[in-house]
């Protein structure tokens, strides 16, 4: 039997610091009554002022470690997902590696708001290659860093956090456990689309950091579109059906989104996991905090299978299929 690549932690962590919408009406043109219609959130979290994106990735990753029963010693690969580094070099990972006291490969994926699909599916691959027997993958953003309080239609949809899940690679196991693990990867990406979510600077552009710019009605379509379609294509290589899923936890994006997707897929808006309201739009954070809450309020057991999905900038996109948890032999 070839090696399965186990989901045995999941940790997550957001900043002390909540606003509720009426708290941005305090300083931008807009109400509770607004953002809810539009997107569902009611509340985000924001970092403090010396609060780095790497300080909430090890927080996450902590948790995880400890739910999967392994030690710090045993990890030997970080993949960060994350469009806010500490630094512009090196990788938030080598030093969230350096804050966990941990060895082995650490670097940084970026694909924005899906980096967390794309970093899973990056260390499935590198781990069923041999390069790692436990890792941890983490989506963790900082995006009030990137924010125009001056822009409505984005300012107000976007939030702090960080998500992290362990990966165990199990081998020679009973061929009665055959199906555990992360059954199926899939990730695109079109740069046709690149100009549909963006920020406005970058190093190489001008020196900045820049603030996010959002075509809001075309990037609405390309998510329910693109999320449908490439969860499909997950399905598919494992020769799953829509019926098989358990839960399916999205993108935290926009509850309009998750709910048209819903319909789309045909799946019960009852197996859709949603902490949008609670959280808004944490960017690769987003799929592993909704996890966490799924699993500490008792949805997502071990042994349900669980679909992921997410869209970002550039466009970038894909799903996974995961059973989660470990076989009761191990």
């Amino acid at each position: 039997m070839s090696a399965v690549i186990l989901m045995t932690g999941v940790g997550s962590y957001l900043p002390k610091n909540k606003f509720s919408n009426e708290d941005l009406s305090q300083f931008i043109d807009t109400s509770d009554e607004w953002i809810t219609k539009r997107s569902g959130i009611k509340s985000r979290h924001f970092v403090s002022k010396n609060e780095l994106t790497s300080d909430l990735a090890t927080n996450a990753a902590l948790k995880a470690v400890q739910m999967s029963g392994l030690n710090i010693k045993d990890i030997d690969l970080i993949i960060v997902a994350t469009t806010t580094p500490d630094n512009t070099f090196p990788s938030t990972a080598t030093r969230v590696q350096q804050k966990l006291g941990a060895k082995g490969i650490a670097f940084d994926v970026q694909a924005v708001c899906a980096g967390f699909v794309f970093a899973l599916s990056v260390a499935s691959s590198m781990m069923k290659d041999n390069h790692s027997k436990n890792c941890i993958v983490i989506g963790a953003d900082s995006m009030s860093k990137l924010l125009n309080w001056e822009d409505r239609t984005t300012s107000v949809l976007f939030g702090d956090g960080a998500g992290a899940v362990v990966l165990q690679k199990k081998e020679n196991l009973d061929k009665k456990f055959n199906g555990w693990g992360i059954l199926s990867n899939v990730i695109h990406s079109d740069g046709n689309f690149y100009d549909l979510l963006y920020t406005n600077a970058g190093v190489s552009l001008n020196q900045k950091v820049g603030f996010i710019e959002m075509v809001g009605k075309e990037v609405f379509k390309h998510a329910v579109e693109k999320l449908c379609s490439s969860f499909q294509e997950a399905l598919d290589l494992c020769n799953k059906d829509i019926s098989d899923i358990d839960w399916l936890i999205p993108h935290q994006a926009n509850q309009r989104i998750l709910s048209a997707v819903s319909d789309k897929l045909k799946i019960k808006n009852e197996r859709v996991i949603s902490t949008v309201e609670f959280h808004g739009n944490t960017s690769a954070a987003s799929i592993p905090l909704a996890l966490e809450v799924a699993i500490s309020s008792k949805k997502v057991e071990n042994g349900n299978i669980i679909g992921l999905q997410a869209i970002g900038g550039g466009l970038s996109w894909g799903s996974s299929i995961i059973k989660f948890g470990k076989p009761k032999i191990i």
